[in-house]
This record gives C-alpha cells, sequence and structure tokens, in this order.
C-alpha cells in the first residue's frame, strides 16, 4: 500500500504525521486521558514497551512540557517519565530511557532509582507481541505480556496508582479481568475511537491500585494461577471456564474518544494543494533498531543473490 494511499484509508496515521507524532497510537492514550483523566495529579509515570515512543511523546507533551515552561517551574519539581523497551528509541525531550526486560526485578530497581526512590503515580504499556491472525493465540500471548508487566507494576506502582494496557478481546477476557482485580478495585475495559472497530484491541483501564494484604511481589504468579484454579492449588490449568453460568463476570467496556469524531474504519478525502495535488508526509521518526530489520536484511541479500544467480545463467 503506497503512503498517499494508506493517508486516505487511515485518518488516524495521516493526522499523527500531521501533528507530529510517531505512531497513530499516541490518538489511543489522548482518548483514554479524556474518559479517565489519567494525568492529573501524576508527577512519575513509566512507559512499558515504549519504542517507538509515541506513547512517550504523550507523556512528555502532556506532562512533561506544560510543567517545564511554566513561570513557576523548577527543575526539582518536573515529572519524571521512564520509558522501557529492549529496544532503543530516539530521544524525547523529557523522557528517560532504559533498555531493559519488564519481566525483570531489576529492571524495577533501575526505574526507582531513576524516581529518587518513590513509586510511580502511573504506568503505562501499549506493548503488544507479533500477531500470528490466530486470535485465541494472539489474546493469550498478549494476556500473558499484561501478565509480565504486572510484575514490575507491583515493583514501582504506588498505592492508588493506575496501570493503562493493552489487551486482546477473547474467550479468557474474564480471567483476565479476574486477575487484574485482585490489585485493582476499578478496572475498566475501554475502546478508543482511534482504535479499529475491526481490530480485536482494547485496554485494560484498571485504577486505585490496591495489593492484597501483606502482597509479596514474589507472590504474584501464584496468586494469579489461583484466580484461574480455584478447585485447589494442584489444578494448575488456569482457564476462564469456570467464570461462566453461575459465576459468570460481566466486565465494564466503554467506548471513549469524541465518537462524533474521525471514524478509524473509513476512508477520508486526502485534503489537496491549491494545483489540486497532494503530498504525503514522511513518518515523524521511524524505528531506529526494529526486531524486524535482520529479516529485511536477509530477505534482500536473498532476493540479490537470485538476480546475481539469474545474471551468470543468462551470461552462461
Amino acid at each position: 500500500m503506497g503512503k498517499a494511499s494508506r493517508d486516505k484509508r487511515d485518518i488516524y496515521y495521516r493526522k499523527a504525521k500531521e501533528e507530529g507524532w510517531r505512531a497513530r497510537s499516541a490518538f489511543k492514550l489522548l482518548q483514554i486521558d479524556e474518559e479517565f483523566n489519567i494525568f492529573d495529579g501524576v508527577k512519575r509515570v513509566v512507559d512499558l514497551c515504549a519504542a517507538p515512543g509515541s506513547w512517550s511523546q504523550v507523556l512528555s507533551r502532556k506532562l512533561y512540557l506544560p510543567a517545564k515552561l511554566s513561570p513557576d517551574a523548577r527543575e526539582g519539581d518536573l515529572p519524571l517519565i521512564v520509558a522501557i523497551d529492549l529496544q532503543p528509541m530516539a530521544p524525547i525531550e523529557g523522557v528517560i530511557q532504559v533498555q531493559g526486560d519488564i519481566t525483570n526485578a531489576r529492571t524495577a530497581e533501575v526505574v526507582i532509582r531513576h524516581f529518587d526512590g518513590c513509586k510511580a503515580e502511573l504506568v503505562v504499556c501499549d506493548g503488544a507481541p507479533d500477531v500470528t491472525g490466530l486470535h485465541d493465540m494472539d489474546e493469550f500471548v498478549q494476556s500473558q505480556l499484561i501478565l509480565a508487566g504486572l510484575t514490575i507494576v507491583t515493583h514501582v506502582l504506588k498505592e492508588g496508582g493506575k496501570f493503562i494496557a493493552k489487551i486482546f478481546r477473547g474467550k479468557d477476557t474474564s480471567l483476565l479481568y479476574c486477575q487484574l482485580k485482585l490489585f485493582f478495585p476499578i478496572v475498566t475495559f475501554a475502546k478508543p475511537k482511534s482504535s479499529r472497530n475491526s481490530s480485536i484491541e482494547a485496554f485494560a483501564v484498571c485504577e486505585n491500585y490496591s495489593p492484597p494484604e501483606g502482597f509479596n511481589p514474589k507472590d504474584l504468579h501464584r496468586l494469579l494461577e489461583k484466580i484461574g484454579s480455584p478447585s485447589g492449588v494442584d489444578d494448575l490449568d488456569c482457564s476462564s471456564g469456570w467464570l461462566e453460568g453461575p459465576n459468570k463476570v460481566y466486565i465494564p467496556f466503554l467506548a471513549c474518544g469524541d465518537l462524533s469524531g474521525y471514524d478509524s474504519d473509513r476512508s477520508y478525502p486526502l485534503p489537496k494543494a491549491p494545483d489540486g495535488t497532494y503530498k504525503s508526509l514522511d513518518p515523524v521518526q521511524p524505528p531506529i533498531a526494529p526486531p524486524y530489520k535482520r529479516a529485511l536484511e536477509l530477505k534482500k541479500a536473498s532476493c540479490h543473490g537470485v538476480q546475481e544467480l539469474e545474471k551468470l545463467s543468462l551470461d552462461s
């Protein structure tokens, strides 16, 4: 698909480039904030699976830059934003980058050091695995990523804080909801207007972090397994089957963003210049070290090798 074609078919892709966002996903976080006011009173925030950095950009523009430009700004009082990813990303003003694994407790220790021993009021995560198109598989792997994110959340989030994470809706969504409710009394699944209706993507908005009394982060996975295995500790077949029938869980689900605004599944006419032409903008910041880079290099080398073989056969 050409850039102009995609600009027409994806209004949020085009708007992201026009407004200087690295990815269209920036609008999803902005629309979640419109509904839930997640940035109110936030001075320390962690962005998990941050690359290429569109959510970190939102955090910078909504938290760091307004505080920095305030006439009363003092260096020690500026909001602190820590972005974590296995991949590096281009710098963003006011964002501290940590290249690390969100499932590793040592990464949490690095975050706490950047916060001078304090904890965050907000943790966000827009991470997702490489999707396969097999919805059950994608949903399972995505839920495991969220629960891995909980590993760091339980170390770095202060009580009363919020956690926002991408989810894939499916048959085991009830189980994930109950697992999150262990730590957050208020959990809502939200669908921003900029998220395509054709996508199973949604976002868990978890509020008022309240770990169980006497909770030890080392017990996290045992607690999560217990939710999926109510019949006993020995039954570790973690599933949501028991959450049907009389135990059925009803999950709060909310559409957010301007519902009369742009439709992410609709094509829109392209704005034309006076001479009747349209110029597509380049992406704001392409990934600097994407995980697929090596695959592209191998593909290019393979194609080049085939061309060389064809040339030799023609010359012979």
